[in-house]
């Protein structure tokens, strides 16, 4: 009988430890005999790619020699590249914006070879429409105030057809204007926003700063090139991939749904359903909406308008890049336009990927190797000695902080009652005394293994009450679980979840850029910022 799924299981922990094959052709153990194991895709015309990446890097205004040194390695027959992705999210985002970034700089750093050249790639998810994801971002300053930039985007559109406007720029100075560092900071970051914000539309204004961050330059040749799939160039040569897909548009949907049979059989919960009807493929409309289109046999329909198969090829012939891919396509249409060696990822896009290996197949690609992005922690030299005097890692008050606080509380104040030890000497005697009972008579052994099993339940959750409301306390007197939470949890989320990372830049210039990119590609690590 099948497991009945839980919201415990991991799709991505289980990755990484190889236990799901018959989901990924790759795992993590597999990387370093990757370039032996690489089909390098003879099939992708490199020559157009690197064309119509040049006339973006053109349109873009970042098209320089050391870009070009780059692109002309993409030429080599057998190149390949790392790619990642990510909503153009305001000033770049939350901060693992730049850190996936960085991992698939530092993982095609890590297989370049000088007969196969491997080049990062970052996919700037400009077709995106979920304004409500991008249009926010959180930065700290230096007093510790919390500044919320939200710009007022349209829905449904889009984010590389929206402009990027004259009052979003005043949006961004008023932020600078009032944000407590050092003056040179502040000037410095405006000049790379000043630039990046040149920009035509939304998503062009986020390519060039990941451009400026991570981009190759005289002094680090081996930087990302980014690209926006909106590039008409770049969209024409994804029409055939997308042409595929029509000729059996709900085929795709049917293997994601064998997919999420399979993983619930095995005791997880699919992050991709695909509804009946439900193709994988947006049409953008007359008036900018991107719509989901559905199939009911003959012809699609694009949220009540029907069209029909050759309205769609004429499309593609015309205006290839009005028909893009929705979750469950995308990555196979970028890798059917990329020699993709690796696929930078974050958990939720792990959890995708294993319901995504039949689509690839689908499209005559094998799925490539999926590598967890490099996950980054920033202390602060503040933040660093709060911790510090509390003994308490930033990863275990990101997990839990009152109980973290308290415990670390506790232990400084010898309150021996909510320790950990403690219980265990209760669990001892109650063993002991269970056993006792059980050789004046086996009857009572049972009854005594239940009766301790609820009593360390409720002891346990006293000793938690009891370190959490010991947390709260000392905030009441000191507010230090406050400011923590203010740097580590920032609106309850994750430090690289909401934290803008030009919060870091506006504050310690370049280095925390030149220690991201001294990193290795992958892990969880804690960067201390003085």
């Amino acid at each position: 009988m099948p497991t009945r799924p839980t919201e415990t299981r991991s799709v991505a922990r289980a990755y990484a430890d190889g236990d799901l094959p018959e989901f990924f052709r790759l795992s993590p153990a597999d990387l370093p005999g990757l370039a032996e194991r690489a089909t390098f895709r003879p099939d992708v015309d490199r020559a157009a790619l690197v064309a119509a990446l040049r006339a973006y890097h053109a349109a873009l205004g970042t098209l320089d020699r050391p870009l070009e040194v780059q692109l002309e390695r993409l030429l080599v027959p057998n190149s390949a590249v790392v790619v990642t992705g990510q909503q153009a999210g305001v000033l770049g985002g939350p901060a693992y914006s730049v850190h996936k970034g960085a991992s698939a700089a530092l993982l095609a750093r890590e297989l370049d070879r000088d007969d196969a050249p491997v080049l990062g790639v970052y996919w700037v998810a400009s077709q995106d429409h979920d304004a409500d994801e991008v249009a926010g971002t959180t930065l700290l300053d230096y007093s510790e105030v919390l500044h919320r930039l939200h710009l007022d985007l349209p829905q449904g559109v889009p984010v590389g057809r929206i402009p990027w406007t004259p009052g979003y720029t005043r949006q961004v100075h008023d932020l600078l204007a009032q944000f407590d560092t050092p003056a040179e900071r502040r000037d410095a970051v405006r000049a790379l926003l000043d630039w990046a914000m040149q920009g035509h539309s939304y998503a062009d204004v986020f390519a060039r700063l990941l451009h400026r961050l991570l981009g190759p330059t005289a002094a680090r040749p081996d930087g990302l090139i980014v690209l926006d799939p909106l590039f008409p160039d770049l969209a024409r040569l994804m029409a055939p991939a997308l042409r595929r897909e029509l000729t059996d548009p709900l085929e795709s949907s049917r293997r994601i749904e064998v997919a999420a049979a399979a993983l619930e059989a095995r005791g997880f919960t699919p992050q991709l359903r695909r509804a009946p009807g439900a193709t994988n493929l947006f049409l953008e409309e007359d008036g900018g909406q991107r719509v989901l289109l559905r199939f009911a046999g003959r012809t699609f329909d694009a949220d009540g308008r029907s069209v029909t198969r050759a309205e769609l090829d004429a499309l593609l012939d015309a205006h290839p890049d009005c028909l893009t891919p929705a979750a469950g396509l995308r990555p196979a249409i970028q890798d059917a336009l990329l020699p993709t060696l690796a696929f930078v990822v974050g958990p939720g896009e792990i959890a995708y990927g294993a319901q995504l290996r039949e689509v690839y197949a689908l499209h005559g690609l094998q799925q490539p190797l999926l590598w967890p992005r490099l996950s980054v922690t920033w202390l602060e030299s503040n933040v660093d000695r709060l911790l510090g005097r509390f003994g308490v890692t930033a990863a275990a008050f990101q997990a839990d902080p009152e109980r973290a606080l308290g415990e670390a509380l506790a232990r400084e104040r010898g309150a021996g009652a909510a320790s950990a030890e403690r219980l265990t000497e209760l669990r001892d005697l109650f063993a002991r005394l269970a056993a006792d009972l059980g050789a004046l008579d086996p009857t009572l052994e049972g009854a005594a293994a239940r009766t301790s099993t609820r009593t360390l339940l409720s002891v346990a959750r006293l000793q938690d009450l009891s370190v959490r409301a010991l947390a709260r306390a000392e905030n009441d007197r000191t507010r230090q679980l406050s400011r923590l939470k203010l740097h580590l949890l920032p609106a309850g989320t994750p430090q690289e979840r909401e934290m803008n990372f030009l919060t870091y830049v506006l504050k310690h210039g370049h280095d925390p850029v030149r220690q991201l990119l001294s990193q290795a590609a992958g892990g969880s690590v804690t960067l201390r910022l003085e």
